[in-house]
């Protein structure tokens, strides 16, 4: 099943290929979420501390009914921690907030705070203390691996250049119509994972016909394309929702694309439109 299959991480921890994204889940759903995605076979639980719900999250794990040492959970330094003070606070709140023993994989949320993200000022002495204190929570043995999330190559040779422990993870929005073919090609040398958020683009690929029309050669949904496609580049898929049917769906993605069809869908033509989620940064750059 794909929500048992893993990659391994450069430093031989295995993480599940996809996993149960919990943004915009709220804290007193959360649980039930992790739940049922639990007992539709997921592994592998993404939270962070700016989607508020790491306590649920955390009941969730707690309380399903799988050993902890078979799940994976992953969570994010909030994208404003730039203090190797602040960020050492907030690797220990993480974990109380959870009530876990160990954190699987925790990431810095974005290389700049949010109200500064994709401007001219990286943050890289920030980036950097907020690494040192990931990386001796790693050797510490709080956390299994350490990554980053919304990374440039810039922001990666930063730390590869300068910080102890090379990053394992960048969670990066990728998606049909939205692929950073040269960030992921620049992680893949480098033997970092790339994780996908968004795989399924806030549903504004729903609407077009072109992949209706490859997704209706394998009898499929758009979204379960979607999330094939990115599996196929050799990515992690965080499709998020708290819905359990489309747990099941997301998850039933035992097909695969030709490289014909894989080709047709690298060219798809950028779909900026997403909707709702336009005003949060990540997205608003591509509009």
């Amino acid at each position: 099943m794909i929500t048992t299959d893993t990659y391994t991480l450069n430093n031989g921890v295995e993480i599940p290929k996809l996993a149960l994204g919990t943004w915009m889940i709220e804290d007193e759903k959360a649980a039930d979420a992790v739940k049922a995605a639990v007992d539709l076979g997921y592994r592998h639980i993404d939270t962070a501390q700016a989607y508020g719900n790491e306590a649920g999250v955390g009941e969730g794990v707690r309380t399903c009914d799988i050993a902890r040492g078979d799940l994976f959970v992953q969570t994010k330094l909030e994208a404003g921690v730039k203090s190797y003070d602040e960020a050492v606070a907030s690797i220990d709140g993480s974990l109380k907030k959870l009530g876990l023993d160990y954190i699987d994989l925790m990431i810095i949320h974005s290389p700049q705070p949010w109200d500064a993200f994709n401007g001219e000022n990286r943050f890289f002495e920030g980036n950097l203390a907020a690494w040192k204190a990931l990386e001796e929570a790693y050797e510490a043995g709080k956390i299994r691996a350490i990554g980053v999330s919304n990374f440039e190559q810039q922001d990666l040779q930063n730390l590869i250049g300068n910080g102890k422990v090379k990053p394992m993870v960048n969670q990066i929005l990728a998606h049909v119509s939205n692929t950073p073919f040269d960030l992921i090609e620049f992680c893949q040398t480098e033997d970092i994972v790339v994780e996908a958020y968004s795989p399924i683009g806030h549903g504004k690929i729903l609407d077009n016909e072109t992949i209706k029309s490859i997704a209706d050669k394998y009898s499929v949904s758009v979204p379960q394309l979607c999330i094939r496609y990115v599996l196929q580049l050799g990515l992690v898929a965080l499709p998020k929702t708290g819905n359990p049917d489309h747990m099941k769906s997301n998850a039933d993605v035992d097909f695969e694309i030709s490289d014909a069809d894989m080709d047709a869908l690298k060219n798809i033509d950028p779909i900026k439109d997403y909707g709702g989620a336009s005003m949060f940064p990540v997205y608003a750059k591509k509009a």
